[in-house]
């Protein structure tokens, strides 16, 4: 059948997954591995990776790298991943700084930073493995569609054509831009921070040591992550207005603004690769569930990647999904994986570490690109309190490990 790997399927399953990005892909995983049937609605045609898996960096906190470990994805990877050791965060004009090391909390490494397209090769490798995976592919959401039964049902369009899908469970996991969102109904809050942030590899007179950078500034963060590569994965904020004239600028003079915004902590930036630049936008889905459905991901949150949670936060929405289901089944293997019950709990496991994480990352990003004076000895006094205060430290780190709310099981799993 033109459009579908895996299994024969008549197009119905108990979970119907749309989009086969990082979020969509691993949920995937962590549902077959529960032996239920899944299809995966992706975009990308097979032997190519979806557009999400380029250049950048990601840094995927310590829950994160249990959980990819736990489902095999990690072990993929064929490029070497960057440990994070310690996390400094500065910022320019202001006194103080906060440096924060795993090895005061009994760790070796608060996470790891991987290239987003090696990931997605990863999760492709581990995606062939699944015998029990249906692959739409390609493949593009059309809209909802009458369900034959108690389920749901949507229309997609392939190479031969339209043709509905059902399954006990819809997930958006289709981006940012939803159109899953937006054919459930559900409205979206949106803030422009008015940042365009620029993306690059970034290599410097001294190699990576395991330090994070997060130095922030009037214009948004500027970011060196230690890639695995003996270079950094640059995230350089620039207010949107400027955008179009630091895009024109050669490598040179592009590593002399980077520079200037970040300081000298790492050396002399001494060369840089292709950059690509990425708008720093808010939206928060009103509400992220609807009958027989749920949004995870960007498609529930996107949020500004200061502190770099997106991914992570993302991942748990899914995971946690998973876990739900898998007790369901486990109490019932005939249990319904759309019932209302399910997702009220869904919602409700989901509640802490959503608001919390959001509230961190939004608070983080205004307050630090504001540039008031009077903000000034605020944010001074800020740096130096989480430097000398246990308590304050301890909250950041467990949420640079990805330690918010209830956390699903397979993010405290640790094998590695």
């Amino acid at each position: 059948m033109a459009g579908l790997s895996g299994p024969s399927s008549s197009g119905r399953h108990d979970v119907l997954i749309v989009g086969g990005g990082l979020v969509g892909a691993s949920l995937a995983i962590a549902l077959e591995r529960i032996g239920l049937d899944v299809g995966l609605v992706e975009a990308a045609p097979a032997g190519a990776l979806p557009a999400v898996f380029d250049e950048r960096n990601l840094s995927f906190a310590e829950a994160t790298v249990n959980a990819l470990s736990v489902l095999g994805v990690l072990q993929k990877l064929r490029a070497p991943s960057g440990a994070i050791e310690r996390i400094h965060i500065s910022r320019r004009g202001d006194f103080g700084r906060s440096l924060l090391e795993a090895r005061r909390y009994g760790r070796s490494e608060f996470g790891r930073v991987v290239i987003a397209r090696d990931f997605g090769e990863a999760l492709e490798a581990r995606l062939a493995e699944l015998p029990r995976l249906a692959r739409y592919r390609p493949a593009r959401f059309l809209g909802l569609a009458p369900a034959d039964g108690d389920g749901c049902a949507v229309r997609v369009s392939e190479a031969n054509g339209e043709r509905v899908l059902q399954a006990q469970l819809l997930v958006a996991a289709d981006g940012t831009r939803s159109g899953v969102r937006d054919a459930l109904g559900i409205g979206i809050e949106e803030h422009d921070y008015r940042q365009t942030l620029f993306v690059a590899r970034v290599r410097a007179a001294r190699p990576p040591d395991g330090t994070a950078y997060e130095r922030l500034g009037d214009e948004g963060p500027t970011a060196l992550l230690p890639r695995g590569d003996r270079h950094y994965g640059l995230i350089h904020a620039v207010a949107s207005e400027h955008a179009d004239a630091v895009a024109a600028l050669d490598e040179a003079a592009f590593l002399a603004r980077a520079q200037d915004a970040f300081g000298w902590r790492a050396g002399r930036f001494v060369g840089c690769g292709p950059r690509s630049t990425h708008a720093a936008i808010r939206v928060l889905a009103r509400r992220t569930t609807a009958h027989r459905a749920v949004l995870v991901g960007n498609a529930a949150q996107t949020i500004h990647p200061i502190g770099a949670q997106g991914f992570n936060l993302g991942l748990r929405d899914a995971l946690t999904l998973a876990e739900l289901i898998e007790q369901a089944r486990r109490a019932d293997p005939a249990a319904d994986c759309g019932t209302a019950a399910l997702l009220a709990a869904h919602v409700a496991r989901r509640r802490e570490d959503r608001e919390r994480t959001m509230g961190f990352s939004d608070g983080l990003a205004r307050l630090s690109a504001n540039d008031a004076p009077l903000l000034r000895p605020l944010r001074s006094l800020g740096m130096f309190a989480v430097d000398r205060l246990p308590s304050a430290q301890s909250f950041l780190v467990g949420g640079a490990m990805g330690y918010r709310g209830d956390v699903p099981a397979l993010c405290r799993e640790m094998q590695r």
